[in-house]
């Protein structure tokens, strides 16, 4: 099976940038780059089989077809929307935070 393009939306693109910045700020450079690993191997998987994770998100937020996949050792969620020829980020987020709020704000 070929895996599906994933597009990114720009309030995703803001929150790796954010995301980024606080961990080079308060972690270092191995970290940072840490999180660019984990982030690029959840990409590969969502990509690779979209269908596979929870959609725990969609029930809670009443967002049909809404999916969130886990970061490995990093407490962020990339949440996300397969189409028929795509696969769309819609943002990515730390698990601590309020997720019904983040996931309301404007892309």
């Amino acid at each position: 099976m070929t895996a599906k393009p994933i597009l990114r939306r720009q309030a995703a693109g803001q929150d790796i940038a954010d995301a980024l910045t606080y961990y080079l700020g308060e972690a270092g450079e191995a970290t940072a780059i840490g999180l660019i690993d984990a982030l690029a191997a959840a990409l590969d998987q969502i990509g690779d089989n979209p269908k596979a994770d929870s959609n725990r998100y969609a029930h809670a937020l009443q967002i049909e077809g809404l999916k969130a996949w886990p970061l490995k050792r990093y407490p962020y969620l990339v949440f996300y929307m397969e189409y028929e020829a795509q696969i769309e980020i819609w943002r990515v987020l730390n698990g601590q935070s309020d997720i019904q709020a983040w996931l309301a704000e404007p892309d």
